[in-house]
């Protein structure tokens, strides 16, 4: 996605909000959310035949500059590799028990054993030690593929919703399973008590769209820099 592009799928996330609350909107919400999740998951998952965010920050990705903890940039020091899982455990999470109150994708194909890392939860309040061991250990490739197969469940559950649901709040028992599940710690209860005041709408707009387009483009400005840093070495 080029600067253009990107002002055109910030434009068309203001467009989302002001629709997603119209029933009579319905189905032009689910189109246009279909369409702005899809610029930020694998070209593939969307099959829209447009270059994607995803796309761009793997372009060019070495396993290394993937996995640099802690890295300098102003506004995190966490790696490419934490935020890229961090990013498909909250959409998981929300989209599954908190939208949709079924399975997680974690759960269904033992996706912790396939990444190689034991943490289950979203990563927030995560010590450096975790961060440093995650950003070690887990296996790019699953972790891509897991990322993936979350893209592809949002797409089936939010294309599933009733004119209506949008405005419902998220249930208080929804709330309970993210702690049942490990999926978000008591170190972190501030986010599932945040969550907890979320209509569907509020998690379609942050966790499966925004959030992943803040931490994606994050990774791309990690991605810019280390290579900036190693540019400068060779000279």
């Amino acid at each position: 996605m080029n600067l253009k592009q990107r002002k055109a799928w910030n434009e068309n996330h203001k467009i989302l909000k002001e629709l997603i609350l119209k029933p009579e909107e319905h189905s032009r919400a689910i189109t246009l959310f279909l369409s702005q999740h899809s610029l930020l998951h694998s070209s593939f998952i969307g099959n829209t035949g447009k270059s994607t965010l995803e796309d761009e920050m793997l372009n060019n990705l070495a396993e290394t500059t993937f996995r640099e903890y802690p890295v300098s940039n102003p506004d995190t020091k966490n790696s490419i590799a934490w935020h890229l899982w961090h990013i498909a455990r909250i959409e998981d999470m929300t989209m599954n028990i908190l939208v949709a109150d079924d399975q997680q994708v974690l759960n269904s194909e033992c996706w912790l054993e396939k990444m190689n890392i034991e943490f289950s939860h979203s990563g927030n309040s995560m010590n450096e030690e975790d961060i440093a061991n995650l950003s070690a250990r887990i296996d790019f490739g699953s972790l891509l593929a897991y990322r993936a197969a979350v893209g592809r469940q949002t797409q089936e559950v939010v294309s599933l919703l009733k004119p209506g649901q949008f405005k419902m709040k998220v249930e208080q028992n929804r709330i309970k399973r993210l702690f049942d599940e490990n999926a978000v710690t008591q170190n972190a209860t501030w986010l599932a008590d945040y969550w907890s005041k979320k209509t569907i709408a509020g998690l379609i707009l942050m966790p499966a769209t925004r959030h992943n387009y803040l931490h994606l483009n994050k990774c791309i400005r990690i991605k810019d820099k280390i290579h900036k840093q190693m540019k400068k070495l060779v000279k």
